[in-house]
């Protein structure tokens, strides 16, 4: 950035906040002054920690108008996506914990149950607000209390299937349930000025709504055919003003759109609903800009989404030079060499394009690349039918958002085995961003299924073998995964290699024990079996690259020439080891016969809980997964005295 930003970091008034509560006890008029001290203590925070930004930037205003007109925590505001929460922390009693959030042991970057009683829904995946806002509301309906929920959704949310099953669901119920689409990249309407203004704040009003009673009793006097055409002039004329025919049509009624950063178009609008008694959903559509008041975050609201350190006069992202270039890039570099010799590869990403590498994909062949927004079931039926069709999808979805579409996996792909090709990223821990974005399940859930191909790289090398395999292979569907970050910084070939289907090789020979890993714990199991040698125990190490099919050539004869055999993955139980040990056991590879001593088969893979946030090799290392845990694993199993490990390490 050439021009230096400057931002007041004076907060007299937050200075005073520890609850809404403190908020509530402002007048209107400081309202302003206080938003602008809490723009300008998240810009603070975020650039001393990293994490996101743009979505919590536009928010400002319209989190402190939300707490100032609620009596939150008894009101309860569910935030959709959960990013766009940061501004809610500070307000409820966490400003000074945002100067450790998403590090180990500080608060999480999403809203969460635990954390706070005004994170009254956590989440860390979208579009789910509506549908748990309406359980609340009903609910509350139902024991006969008295509460306002409130659903705050956007950053893209919208683009899911499930907000739409959720407001249609809604319509028909006839609970109260305020929703707030906070549209932040203008991508339904427009704001439209002061008459807009005036349109939303007399349509949200009680006196309104008392007259509109009054004219729906009259009517219903009348001949059929005059009440059709007298409803119809009604909504003709509110969509005429403010554009609201989908969310009418889905029941629930529209307000709006209103200037998210303007205080005094908000809250007279949240006082109003607040105040009427509707029976059925409304939808207030609050118009806001992604990293409004911060210039480089608004010039550039995709590289400021999530960022690490910055400097808050410039802009500039404290980025270090990467070791080696990251897994996502390998992956996106190798699939646009398929594709340049391959017309019928597709690229499917949903929502993520640089997350996953498909901005690279589209900026090469733009008219193959298909960005379908938050929506990874039809992603994955999308991709189907394009298979049906003779081309040649690739759906780069991350791990955990890849859960979301696991039915359209089973029943549109699988079961019609169609040659989708499954890019997986983010597979195994992710640091900073928790539990709800860890890829811990998709070996387990996908190895189940029949007709699958399941593989993870070992390397960045392995990744660009696995990405020339997928196009070539027609059988039916096939996944590869590979973890965040950067790779190991090996040589790369120009393109990939196929592999052989169900293949895996060994990487160094050993007598005693054996550890065969799958996936990106392979550099830890190769310091393991380094420090294992130093200990005078030979090892070997193999790399299954395939949790389905086996390698079972390769797996029998570690199982038959060494004395204890463990399987290593960065997954959840469930995943290839016990795929391994099912084999192994109906294989009868571990049954005694006489004299004859079987191989110890062990396991290691992901505890059986959801861990937090963390730095990620301090996550690995308390999962059981850096070299040194493996190590000190295989002493215990074979009873070597751990005191000598220190010497090893």
């Amino acid at each position: 950035m050439d021009a230096t930003i400057v931002i007041n970091i004076s907060t007299p008034l937050l200075d005073h906040i520890a609850s809404p509560a403190d908020l509530r006890a402002l007048t209107e008029k400081q309202l302003p002054q206080l938003a602008a001290e809490l723009r300008a203590d998240l810009i603070d925070a975020v650039s001393q920690t990293g994490g996101h930004l743009g979505a919590g930037l536009g928010v400002v205003e319209l989190t402190t108008a939300l707490h100032y007109v609620f009596e939150t925590p008894r009101d309860k505001i569910i935030w959709d996506v959960g990013h766009q929460a940061y501004p809610h922390k500070i307000l409820t009693g966490r400003r000074e914990a945002m100067r450790r959030i998403r590090q180990g042991g500080g608060i999480s970057g999403f809203c969460k149950r635990e954390e706070s009683e005004y994170d009254v829904f956590g989440a860390g995946h979208s579009s789910t607000s509506i549908s748990a806002a309406l359980g609340m509301a009903k609910a509350r309906d139902m024991k006969g209390e008295q509460f306002e929920v409130i659903a705050v959704i956007g950053d893209g949310a919208m683009s899911a299937g499930m907000a739409y099953e959720a407001m249609n669901n809604a319509g028909a119920l006839g609970s109260k349930l305020i929703i707030i689409l906070n549209d932040n990249d203008m991508s339904i309407a427009p704001p439209t000025g002061a008459l807009s203004h005036y349109l939303s704040r007399l349509i949200s009003s009680r006196p309104y709504h008392s007259l509109r009673g009054v004219g729906k009793r009259v009517i219903s006097k009348f001949p059929n055919p005059f009440q059709r055409a007298a409803k119809s002039a009604e909504a003709h004329l509110r969509t005429f003003a403010t554009g609201g025919t989908l969310f009418e049509a889905l029941g629930s009624y529209y307000i709006g759109p209103v200037d998210g950063h303007n205080l005094d178009h908000l809250l007279p609008v949240l006082k109003n609903v607040r105040d009427t008694n509707y029976d059925k959903p409304v939808l207030i559509h609050v118009v806001t800009k992604k990293g409004h008041g911060y210039s480089p975050a608004e010039a550039s609201a995709d590289k400021y989404h999530g960022v690490v350190k910055f400097d808050v006069s410039t802009g500039t992202q404290q980025k270090s030079k990467p070791a080696a270039p990251s897994y996502t890039s390998v992956f996106a570099n190798a699939l646009i060499a398929e594709a340049t010799l391959d017309d019928k590869i597709i690229g499917i990403t949903a929502a993520m394009p640089s997350g996953t590498g498909m901005d690279k994909f589209g900026e090469a062949f733009p008219n193959r690349c298909f960005d379908v927004g938050i929506a990874e079931q039809h992603a994955v039926t999308f991709a189907a039918g394009l298979a049906c069709e003779g081309f040649k999808p690739f759906c780069a979805i991350y791990s955990t958002f890849l859960q979301r579409a696991y039915d359209q996996v089973v029943h549109d792909v699988a079961i019609q085995k169609l040659p989708v090709r499954f890019a997986i990223d983010r597979a195994g821990l992710v640091g900073a961003d928790g539990p709800t974005h860890a890829g811990s399940f998709d070996v387990a859930y996908l190895a189940t299924l029949p007709h699958f191909v399941v593989m993870a790289a070992g390397d960045e090398a392995d990744l660009m073998h696995m990405t020339a395999t997928a196009a070539a292979y027609n059988e039916g569907p096939i996944a590869f995964r590979f973890p965040r970050g950067e790779g190991l910084g090996i040589a790369l070939p120009a393109r990939g290699e196929l592999l052989e289907i169900g293949r895996g090789h060994m990487v160094r020979e050993g007598s005693r024990v054996a550890l065969v890993n799958f996936g990106a714990r392979m550099q830890a199991c190769m310091r393991a079996a380094d420090q294992l040698g130093a200990q005078g125990i030979s090892t070997s190490v193999m790399d299954a690259r395939f949790a389905k099919p086996l390698d079972t050539a390769l797996l029998t004869q570690m199982l038959c020439h060494h004395e204890l055999v463990i399987t290593v993955e960065e997954g959840a139980a469930g995943g290839f080891g016990a795929h391994v040990s099912q084999w192994a056991l109906g294989a009868g590879l571990l049954d005694a016969v006489g004299d004859l001593r079987t191989a110890k088969l062990r396991s290691l893979h992901l505890p059986d809980y959801f861990q937090q946030h963390d730095n990620p090799e301090k996550m690995y290392d308390e999962a059981g997964l850096s070299a040194e845990k493996i190590t000190r694993y295989v002493c215990e199993q074979l009873g070597v005295n751990l005191a000598l490990l220190s010497q090893a390490a």
